[in-house]
């Protein structure tokens, strides 16, 4: 007797069609007016720095009559420049180098003494390493003016008022450069160091040759930051020169030029002004990646 069996035959399965995607109609017009929003706000927060640069390229009296032909361009020039530099009152010469002094010095002691503070919370077995960080982390949140009276008798009582160094000793090391270099520092897994152990590299060559070349983006950021920091300080140098002309620094001179008869010579402060500027925005065009890139790299993992 022969049995048959019936191979069961499953139907097709019909697949739904796809719909299409639906296309959103507003995209085009909102990335339209966010771009409009953002040259308008560029426009505003520019409009002050377009207003010192060309006030110090026009003449004393089209700067002063009313309405102020500011954007006339056959009224510019350069003497305003000229002048600020040649001028014997407050000599803006050596201001400069002051200033570029203190920022390069500034920013090679932040460089230094935040890499190794951060290698050694990061790397190294030590107790109380937490609670050292955290001191640190205080050190940021205690107000500028609340160290300038002691940083300015500590400095005179060393009689160091009229030496150049004074102006940045007690900026040598800084709490935000700790932390910043700490959390990109951080990124790197603890075997990576064992390794490098059994291999007999010391924490020197570990750091030099492995640990910085790879946070190059921080280290950048942290070299622009800390520049524009040394380089636009104010009221330290206010304080600690204010016997010595020479130890001016472009921001101290441009308010010395003023206080000694120049305060009615507008396009001639206009141009000091922007000198002191130059320098802060060819480092924020230039580095404004490196600095968004270093600020990131110990976010996100």
């Amino acid at each position: 007797m022969t049995t048959q069996v019936a191979e069961r035959v499953d139907p097709p399965v019909r697949r739904a069609p796809r719909r299409p995607k639906a296309v959103n109609k507003t995209s085009k017009p909102v990335g339209v007016l966010t771009y409009v929003w953002l040259v308008l706000a560029a426009i505003v927060l520019l409009f002050p720095v377009l207003l010192t640069v060309l006030g110090g390229l026009l003449p004393e009296g089209q700067l002063v009559r009313q309405p102020p032909s500011v954007f006339s361009a056959s009224h510019y020039s350069f003497d305003n420049y000229v002048s600020a530099w040649q001028q014997t009152v407050v000599p803006l010469l050596p201001a400069f180098f002051n200033s570029l002094f203190v920022g390069v010095v500034i920013m090679l002691a932040h460089l230094v003494t935040s890499s190794l503070a951060a290698y050694a919370l990061v790397f190294v077995r030590m107790p109380l390493r937490k609670p050292i960080f955290w001191l640190f982390m205080a050190t940021i949140m205690v107000p500028y003016e609340a160290i300038v009276v002691p940083n300015a008798l500590f400095i005179r009582s060393m009689g160091l008022q009229d030496n150049q160094w004074s102006l940045v000793l007690p900026f040598l090391a800084n709490g935000f450069g700790v932390f910043l270099m700490r959390q990109a520092f951080r990124q790197f897994p603890e075997e990576l160091r064992h390794a490098a152990l059994i291999d007999g590299a010391g924490h020197f060559r570990f750091l030099f040759t492995i640990v910085l070349p790879s946070v190059r983006p921080s280290l950048i950021a942290l070299s622009v930051w800390s520049f524009l920091q040394g380089w636009n300080m104010y009221f330290w140098p206010l304080i600690i020169s204010s016997s010595n002309n020479s130890m001016n620094t472009l921001q101290t001179a441009v308010f010395a030029l003023k206080a000694n008869g120049n305060g009615t010579q507008q396009a001639l402060l206009l141009a000091g002004v922007t000198i002191t500027l130059v320098p802060t925005l060819l480092l924020v065009v230039f580095g404004q990646r490196w600095l968004v890139r270093g600020f990131m790299a110990g976010a996100v993992k």
